[in-house]
């Protein structure tokens, strides 16, 4: 048995096995953002985005997601006020967004109230039909 521990190939093998494991739930409790949609009506722009996450209850749950422009500056953010446990994925909708009109690229983020903003986010280019996981309609 100490053999086996010594062995560098062994070593590394436990090793990967481990970050393969545990590496992984670190990200497992984050929001995905699977599409989303925006639509223009006149000047303003209403934005539906589909989500999903395990939520477990009141203390871990999707509560908001928010379009924001290049800058970072947010431009609109939707709540969500409770768990939605059994209703998986969320859709949900942001009216009247007002997104300026020299604004063309901009980014969903999703939070969650316990990892807080997810490091996977969608980029939007307002002056595509449709791209990685978004459609604009106008």
């Amino acid at each position: 048995m100490k053999k086996w521990f010594t062995d560098k190939g062994s070593v590394i093998v436990v090793w990967l096995l481990l970050c393969g494991t545990f590496g992984s739930a670190a990200f497992a409790g984050d929001v995905v953002i699977m599409k989303v949609r925006f639509e223009q009506r006149g000047d303003s722009w209403n934005v539906n985005t589909t989500l999903r996450h395990a939520d477990t209850g009141w203390s871990h749950y999707a509560d908001a997601w928010r379009v924001v422009d290049e800058k970072g500056k947010v431009l609109g953010t939707r709540t969500l006020y409770h768990p939605h446990k059994k209703e998986q994925p969320v859709i949900r909708n942001l009216r009247d967004l007002r997104i300026p009109a020299d604004t063309h690229i901009v980014f969903i983020e999703a939070h969650d109230k316990l990892h807080g903003w997810s490091k996977q986010r969608v980029r939007v280019d307002l002056r595509k039909a449709r791209g990685e996981r978004f459609e604009v309609r106008r």
